[in-house]
């Protein structure tokens, strides 16, 4: 039986707005009216059952001392239904906990303060699945990222995001560096990663032509890969969006209570829910479960309810991306090997849509005092130690990251002894999107034991869950007979760097977490992300948002500042001339010790 109105959070407050070029409102997950379309992206309409209404989700009446016992008069804001599970934070490892846990019957719900997916720590990272020999031996990172690394294939199969298996090398420069490798090694092994090997100099260069000639020997993992790391999580929230789960975007939680349920209609709760206050005019959500994937912010989340027992420091990890000119100059990641002449490593490697990525740095407050100059000039040398022949005046744009450094040292992921069905997947830093689909199996079956134990809840999978979802983007084969302004949407070329149509832009609009400015196109469709970095195509995605939407042209949000290291957010000709200047004093520089080392 579907629940009345007063028994479903108030919907408008979902951002952001959904195309009116939608096929039907509950179609796209846009709950407005069809035809006008002034609602908003949701998994289901107002009209239907939320996901997991059924006999395992029929406590939904419970909520505070202070909430009014007549149903239908609780105002628009205040959530009186109690969902099975509330997740906060919608990036990779929140988005992968929201689409496994879509297999199952189940209400769930994810909330976060950005207006889209991805916006922390996923949307700015190298995009690299660890082969997972480097995490300590019996460290949860070690456990979840080699597992997480083989659950990439088959995701990728159901989801097209865009996975490449390609190797890593972790290269070492002189016979003093073997006991590095070696230790590597065994850690690998004692991980279970299998497929491990140490190569040497005539085998190296063979695979990687362009490695700096002095290297020594290299640890070869063939398991490590590289993906979009944005594109993937878009694609997990898409598919649990399209499996019953809804996200409440733009609702930023401010407080966590533990509060009584007035009934129980479970012979075995132990009466209790949480009340989950965003900053969406005072909205409110009730959970039984509530899973802390917050990312930076997960131990604020955490204090709320007194499962604080980590604490979270964000490093900052600053990256160059060159064009797709450079992107040859490596085949495969390429890690140095960490040393303390070298001190933290800067990778190369290429990236899926075939770029050159240089980065990152990992720095902490006590690190911050670096001009950009030295952020650049650290970034190019350490690069140029395993590549040295790039052309850093390729560079298209930068970017900056920041991690959630853990006081634990490893990652947290554990109910709260003390606040029980309060779930913690805090402390992802690095392997944390390689660990991520890991992370969320077991999430899974640490919920699946809280629900049966304190709610009576089974986890019963769905018979209608869908695995697989459509890629946004279609591969240009050498027959595509595009052209700019074709009057055809699947031939007309918006972005002519990346040869994005506008029947590809239009689809991602209609997909469920609809994005209504020009930077979620950009990341679900890669206009903006060429060359030009939007010069050409940024008003002319715009214009088609706004026509899809129905809102006038000056209202759609475009690109945001960014967090570019270079002094202007898209690359200009004097931040290229900058560029290069350090590339040559960095060269006479080399020069000047070369001379003073033969004197000697």
């Amino acid at each position: 039986m579907a629940p009345s109105l007063a028994d479903i959070e108030d919907l408008a407050a979902c951002a952001p707005r959904c195309p009116a070029g939608a096929a039907s409102a509950s179609a796209s997950g846009c709950s407005g009216p069809s035809g006008s379309c002034p609602g908003t992206c949701r998994s289901v309409s107002a009209s239907a059952p939320a996901s997991g209404e059924s006999a395992n989700n029929s406590d939904n009446s419970g909520g505070d001392d202070n909430t009014n016992n007549d149903e239908t008069a609780a105002p628009a804001n205040v959530a009186t239904m109690v969902h099975d599970v509330v997740i906060i934070g919608a990036g990779a490892v929140g988005s992968a906990i929201a689409r496994e846990l879509s297999r199952y019957r189940l209400s769930v719900v994810v909330l976060d303060k950005a207006t889209d997916v991805s916006q922390g720590a996923s949307k700015s990272n190298s995009g690299i699945v660890h082969g997972g020999y480097d995490e300590r031996h019996g460290t949860l990172k070690a456990k979840l990222a080699h597992h997480g690394n083989q659950l990439f294939r088959k995701l990728e199969s159901e989801l097209h995001f865009g996975f490449r298996e390609i190797g890593s090398l972790v290269l070492a420069f002189s016979k003093d560096e073997m006991p590095g490798l070696e230790a590597l090694l065994q850690n690998g092994r004692l991980n279970g990663v299998e497929r491990l090997s140490i190569i040497y100099r005539d085998e190296i260069l063979k695979m990687e032509p362009h490695i700096a000639k002095d290297v020594y020997a290299a640890l070869y993992c063939p398991d490590a890969g590289i993906t979009s790391p944005y594109e993937y999580t878009i694609a997990l929230a898409e598919n649990a969006a399209d499996n019953g789960v809804r996200f409440m975007l733009g609702h930023e939680v401010v407080d966590i209570q533990r509060v009584n349920d007035r009934t129980s209609c479970t012979s075995n709760s132990d009466g209790h829910h949480y009340l989950i206050r965003t900053s969406r005019d005072g909205h409110t959500f009730r959970a039984k479960t509530v899973v802390n994937a917050a990312g930076l912010y997960s131990d604020r989340i955490a204090a709320m309810v007194g499962a604080n027992n980590f604490h979270i420091t964000p490093r900052k990890g600053e990256y160059i991306l060159l064009n797709r000119t450079q992107g040859e100059m490596a085949t495969r990641v390429l890690f140095p090997l960490p040393s303390a002449k070298r001190g933290k490593g800067i990778l190369v490697s290429p990236t899926y849509h075939g770029n050159l990525l240089l980065g990152p740095t990992s720095r902490g407050s006590d690190e911050a005092s670096m001009t950009q100059r030295e952020v650049l000039q650290f970034i190019i040398s350490a690069a140029r130690h395993s590549v040295p022949d790039f052309d850093v005046g390729e560079a298209i744009t930068s970017y900056t990251g920041l991690r959630a450094k853990c006081s634990r040292g490893d990652f947290v992921i554990e109910e709260s002894e003390s606040a029980h069905g309060f779930v913690n997947a805090a402390g992802i830093d690095s392997p944390g999107l390689t660990s991520s689909p890991a992370i969320a199996l077991m999430v899974a079956e640490i919920l699946r034991k809280s629900l049966k134990t304190h709610h009576g809840v089974t986890m019963d999978l769905d018979p209608f869950f869908n695995p697989n979802r459509r890629p946004i983007l279609i591969k240009k084969t050498a027959a595509f007979r595009g052209a700019i302004d074709d009057p055809d949407p699947a031939r007309n070329i918006v972005c002519r760097c990346e040869r994005v149509t506008e029947a590809e832009i239009i689809d991602a609009i209609n997909r469920p977490l609809c994005p209504a400015d020009t930077d979620g196109i950009k990341r679900r469709t890669r206009t903006g992300m060429g060359h030009c970095q939007g010069n050409f195509c940024e008003d002319r995605v715009a214009a088609i948002v706004a026509r899809e939407a129905r809102v006038p042209l000056q209202q759609v949000q475009r690109h945001s500042a960014g967090s570019s290291i270079l002094p202007h957010r898209r690359v200009t000709d004097a931040d290229r001339q900058l560029l290069r200047e350090l590339a040559l004093a960095e060269s006479a520089e080399k020069e000047k010790k070369q001379k003073l080392v033969s004197k000697l």
